[in-house]
């Protein structure tokens, strides 16, 4: 079996044709081995794996895998790659065809069968499709409650207004902090947008159950394990709990005006930064008791823990991102070049960031940052992507967007923002984006 795309992506380079012969000169062993049906698997004995092609490819690529004391029996045999299981659909004494897929992953091959393995000495590079759509907003500042692209948010009515916020539960709502209509927006799984808490008609401070709780400038959110949403508000210098019935209280007042919020998930304590004053960060061990733990950063906006407790920051007004060791609060720079502005993709301090904003970190402890968050003279700067940072390595790449403004739902770099400047993963991987200057929920499924 071949995929027609895939012989036309190897052909397409006349420095390919090496490779296309030897598939072919491998498929014709292959189909020959096949009817070898005497061949058994010896246990014990060795198994190796001499190559594999292709070499890289998404969900659904073919990989053809040499070697030897392989088996013809197809359901004995089990092929990962980066610890997910391949779908065998023929096998020879030498040759195994497997299926790769969707959401893979890169990592060497490995062939397992009984209780011998092998394991190939090449990677296969999975290459992901980050498809970019609209969830819901149609570009116009206003308010409206609705599906999809019948409802209306209002993130850029000032252009001082820095929205950043919105959080995923576990039923794939998504929680939105809306300031220019002064509430805290909902939309569930199927785009439809209702509203949780705040009066979009009154700017204010009150506490209260849905319309009838006030806000001002509600700039953030974050969910704890229970489903309450703790809400951002630099306007009135408050953090708000908001139960699931949107019951909202106030549950501090803030050292300094509050930008962003997270909770620890190895503690359950609440965290606030301030991009005011010293900027400061807050940890808030219960009601009412806000303690500085880290001073002096340039901007501190998007802040998020991993799994283990350690703390991720977007340093706005540094062009960085720094990783604060659980317990200790040691801090190093972990991507991005401090104090340089730019759009670099590369490895840890060698990238460069334009004045990053958002940040999340999924289940893996990779970590996503939306756009910027400058502003000069009307336009924004030319950070207009989410970029992804993967774990431990710090290696930094664009998953969706470019050095573009615009809107477009497409694919990758193809798509397009307009200041995006939040962003969030739900359980299944699926990163949701707050584009301020399109006014709208953009959705990126990785697959």
């Amino acid at each position: 079996m071949f995929f027609k795309s895939q012989l036309t992506v190897m052909i397409s380079n006349k420095k390919n044709w090496r490779l296309v012969f030897n598939f072919f000169a491998a498929m014709l062993i292959f189909v020959s081995c096949k009817k070898d049906t005497g061949f058994t698997h010896t246990a014990g004995a060795p198994m190796a794996i001499d190559d594999f092609i292709a070499k890289q490819g998404g969900g659904g690529t073919e990989i053809l895998i040499t070697g030897s004391n392989f088996s013809l029996d197809t359901s004995e045999i089990d092929v990962t790659i980066n610890g997910n299981q391949l779908a065998v659909i023929g096998a020879s004494g030498t040759q195994i065809m497997a299926v790769v897929p969707k959401k893979c992953g890169s990592g060497n091959v490995i062939v397992k069968i009984g209780s011998d393995s092998a394991v190939s000495s090449g990677v296969f590079n999975y290459v992901f499709t980050r498809t970019v759509t609209t969830l819901a907003g149609n570009g116009t500042a206003g308010f409206a409650n609705g599906p999809g692209a019948d409802a209306m948010f209002n993130f850029n009515g000032e252009v001082w207004y820095r929205s950043m916020g919105l959080a995923v539960d576990d039923n794939l709502n998504v929680y939105v902090a809306d300031p220019g209509n002064h509430c805290i927006r909902k939309i569930d799984s199927l785009g439809n947008v209702t509203t949780l808490a705040g009066n979009p008609n009154s700017s204010g401070y009150a506490d209260g159950q849905g319309t009838a709780a006030k806000f001002s400038l509600p700039y953030d959110v974050a969910l704890d394990a229970d489903g309450n949403v703790y809400s951002v508000d630099p306007g009135n210098w408050d953090i708000r709990k908001i139960s699931p019935d949107g019951k909202a209280v106030t549950w501090a007042w803030g050292g300094q005006a509050p930008w962003s919020v997270a909770i620890d998930k190895t503690t359950g304590h609440v965290y606030y930064s301030s991009c005011d004053g010293s900027g400061n960060v807050y940890q808030l061990t219960s009601q009412w008791n806000a303690t500085p733990v880290i001073t002096g950063l340039n901007y501190p906006a998007g802040i998020d823990f991993d799994k283990t407790g350690n703390l991720y920051i977007s340093v706005n007004g540094e062009n960085v991102i720094r990783r604060f060791t659980a317990g200790t609060w040691e801090n190093n720079i972990i991507a991005g070049t401090q104090g340089a502005a730019g759009y670099v993709n590369a490895t840890g301090t060698a990238a460069k960031f334009d004045h990053p904003w958002g940040l999340a970190v999924d289940a893996d402890g990779n970590l996503y940052v939306a756009g910027n968050g400058t502003w000069d003279g009307g336009s924004y700067n030319t950070d207009q992507s989410v970029r992804y940072i993967k774990n431990g390595a710090w290696d930094v790449s664009t998953f969706a967007g470019s050095g573009s403004a615009g809107y477009s739902d497409a694919i990758g770099e193809a798509a397009a923002f307009n200041a995006p400047t939040g962003v969030a993963i739900d359980k299944n991987g699926t990163v949701y984006v707050l584009d301020k200057n399109n006014n709208r929920i953009r959705k990126i499924v990785s697959e």
